[in-house]
């Protein structure tokens, strides 16, 4: 017959049970540990502590061998082989195989914060996560990859990183083949195949697949005004990073940390720690097989290996949309939230990327870093050079149209190109509703036609532009620069003249026929903006480009 504590009203199998359970009131521990002095309240409770000094694990899974100090462990570890979770939520219904994650847990609910950060005071639900947390006070990571010697707090974060060095990716979609390192990962991966966009915002009611997306977009979008102004131009910002980007790259000219060993300098700190590897003794040298690429960091070639391999194994929730590395997918999810952290300070433009903004700056400054070796022309961009040589000198045309297997240099010559099948031009002005086939046509036409904005000033003699290419015509005028270079090695300062000069050189028999019209021209991109003509009145599919015989 059990017998019940007149203090808390517990039943208790025997009398020597409810004794050492009355100690539990009293507070007395009358055994002592030899080794640490912690005391005990009853000899087996003192017998089993002992076996944490002496390391002995007398109660063997009869699963997996593992040991444990005590029978009920031992009971708790076969609930991992049996799966039995007899602890259940009575909100939410999740399952437990311990009580006390069940009373954990139950604090995600109640909001309930029980430990406190004695430092910052910081409030957490759970002791593991106030432990965790702790380290971001000392600074302390003692959880080290064998490979790389990167450093982690949690056990887990290594356990994640490690498999970036072994390739594993142990969590399978059920839908589709394709398989994750993480299960978070995995989850977030199966909202795409079900639709489901669980975080959604209360001001405009636009889903979401994760809560960060929504941050972002809130504080894009919804933030009644800004909270951090910048102390040096009082810009205002919606975030903290927005503002440190602002800083770092308006104020710091991009970077202000400085290599006290050859005086480079850097955006992150992070990056200075990496970068001083290559001061340090130890120089790790990682090369690519494919091509022998070498590279300081493991992450860098892990990023090089995906192009040879063309894996793309981040992948944006929103859109499916896949990316070689985690920077890639970052600048990429600005274009769902309409984040636009970086603000050129000559001009109202705002950039979702860093390297955006810095090209951009060139358009005030002048400045053409990068110069072709074949004419000497020169651009603001590393990307433009490569578009120039494709289109002006190896004749490469990797874009092909999809409908007639025309082939282009430039994507955005063949995205042109795709007008005159489909007859469409998406680009509406909302002053006049006048329709254009590319935005940059739009853009123009706006400056040009009805806000007589013109944000582009020569510094020589003060003559203000609508856009870009007419101030780089204009300084031209100044300075006598002819930087387009025909094939008869005659040089011209623009682009147009150069074209005119060219069609003398050319067999008129290789010119671009209009079958509505029969009318011949010496350029495809006069051919396709002539079609538009036709297009007006005629269905896109009668209407088609033919290079002459």
């Amino acid at each position: 017959m059990p017998i019940k504590c007149n203090v808390c009203a517990k039943d208790l199998s025997s009398a020597e049970t409810l004794r050492v359970h009355m100690k539990t009131h009293t507070g007395d521990k009358p055994f002592q540990c030899d080794v640490c002095f912690r005391t005990c309240r009853s000899s087996s409770e003192l017998t089993v502590h002992l076996r944490s000094h002496n390391r002995k694990k007398p109660f063997k899974c009869s699963v997996c061998c593992v040991g444990f100090p005590t029978s009920s462990e031992l009971r708790i570890h076969m609930r991992i082989h049996t799966g039995e979770k007899p602890y259940e939520c009575t909100v939410c219904k999740m399952q437990f195989c311990q009580s006390g994650h069940l009373i954990s847990h139950m604090r995600t609910h109640t909001g309930e914060k029980l430990y406190d950060c004695i430092i910052c005071s910081k409030r957490f639900g759970q002791s593991r996560c106030l432990k965790v947390h702790m380290l971001v006070h000392s600074g302390e990571k003692p959880h080290q990859c064998t490979v790389c010697k990167m450093q982690f707090r949690q056990p887990g974060g290594l356990i994640a990183h490690m498999r970036t060095h072994t390739g594993e990716k142990p969590y399978k979609c059920t839908v589709c083949p394709k398989r994750f390192k993480q299960s978070g990962t995995l989850k977030t991966h199966m909202l795409t195949h079900t639709g489901e966009k669980p975080f959604q915002c209360s001001v405009c009611q636009q889903g979401f697949t994760i809560a960060s997306s929504l941050r972002s977009h809130l504080q894009a979008h919804h933030l009644e005004g800004p909270c951090y102004v910048c102390s040096m131009c009082q810009k205002e910002y919606s975030t903290t990073q927005s503002l440190q980007s602002h800083m770092r790259i308006v104020h710091s000219g991009g970077k202000r940390i400085k290599c006290a060993a050859c005086s480079k300098t850097f955006a992150h700190p992070r990056n200075l720690q990496k970068h001083m590897i290559l001061h340090s003794g130890d120089k790790p040298s990682f090369e690519c097989p494919v091509c022998h690429y070498r590279c300081a960091y493991v992450g860098n070639l892990r990023n090089h290996i995906r192009r040879h391999t063309n894996e793309k194994a981040f992948e944006c929730s929103e859109c499916v949309k896949t990316f070689f590395s985690a920077d890639e997918l970052r600048r990429h999810f600005r274009t769902h939230t309409g984040e636009k952290p970086y603000a050129c300070t000559e001009c109202p433009k705002k950039f979702a990327a860093s390297g955006d903004l810095l090209k951009h700056r060139r358009t005030h400054t002048g400045e053409k870093p990068y110069a072709c070796t074949e004419c000497q022309w020169k651009f603001a961009g590393a990307g433009d050079l490569r578009k120039h040589i494709r289109r002006m000198h190896t004749g490469e045309k990797p874009h092909e149209c999809t409908v007639c297997n025309k082939k282009f240099a430039l994507v955005s010559n063949m995205r042109l190109h795709m007008q005159c099948h489909i007859g469409k031009k998406i680009y509406e002005c909302t002053v006049c509703h006048k329709k254009f086939s590319r935005s940059s046509y739009l853009r123009s036409h706006l400056l040009r036609m009805h806000t007589g904005e013109e944000p582009f000033e020569c510094k020589v003699c003060h003559k203000e532009c609508a856009d870009s290419d007419d101030l780089g015509k204009h300084i031209r005028t100044h300075s006598g620069e002819k930087p387009f270079q025909s094939s008869v090695r005659q040089k011209f300062a623009q682009t147009d003249n150069m074209w005119k000069h060219a069609q003398s050189h050319i067999d008129k028999k290789t010119w671009y026929k209009c079958t509505e019209c029969q009318k011949k021209f010496s350029r495809s991109g006069s051919l396709l903006l002539h079609l538009e003509l036709h297009l007006q009145t005629h269905k896109p599919e009668n209407v088609s480009a033919t290079g002459c015989s």
